[in-house]
């Protein structure tokens, strides 16, 4: 049996607080997020990661973690350990999920609902990964689309601007139904 070394590397977002810590290993297939410490039950991987007191918020997808950190503390100060300890538990194969997820994207609603799904899923999640997020869609009513911003999009300073200049107009412009996108706090 051949092992791999797994290598592990940061990548900057747009969110200040957030770094994404990418891997040669895909870790999940669909995104798994853990806003607060007590969201972790059932994932030794993101329970370990939050005993880190810095640790404020965890992110899976596809091959890489993005972590939020406390404020007061500087990335230069605890990426080498985080590096390291990441390392350590996808060598260790630490759970990251606790069970299977479906897998399927399967868009449900009303053939707008549908729209505005697949527009999400096509465009704005591969941009949205990029940085170290995620974004889901959570309703649509009365021209307004609601989504949830997930990993370093969540509270980032720019993922106003991000939805509004470039989100909200990409759905009006392809949903003519669309008049507002807002975003729903975690």
């Amino acid at each position: 049996m051949v092992s791999t070394t797994i290598e592990v590397y940061t990548e900057t977002t747009p969110n200040p607080a957030s770094v994404k810590f990418i891997t040669n290993k895909i870790l999940v297939k669909e995104s798994v997020d853990f806003p607060d410490a007590g969201s972790s039950e059932g994932s030794a991987f993101a329970y370990e990661l939050f005993r880190f007191s810095f640790v404020k918020a965890v992110f899976f997808a596809g091959n890489f973690i993005t972590i939020t950190k406390t404020e007061g503390i500087n990335w230069d100060e605890i990426s080498a350990i985080l590096i390291e300890f990441i390392k350590g538990a996808i060598e260790s194969e630490v759970e990251i999920q606790p069970h299977s997820v479906d897998e399927s994207i399967g868009f449900t609603g009303t053939e707008s609902e549908i729209k505005i799904q697949q527009v999400l899923e096509s465009y704005v999640k591969p941009a949205v990964e990029q940085d170290g997020g995620a974004i889901h869609f959570k309703s649509f009513e009365n021209g307004v689309v609601t989504v949830i911003l997930k990993g370093s999009c969540s509270g980032c300073p720019s993922s106003t601007l991000t939805l509004k200049s470039g989100i909200e107009n990409l759905l009006k412009r392809l949903v003519p139904e669309v008049t507002e996108v807002v975003s729903e706090a975690m």
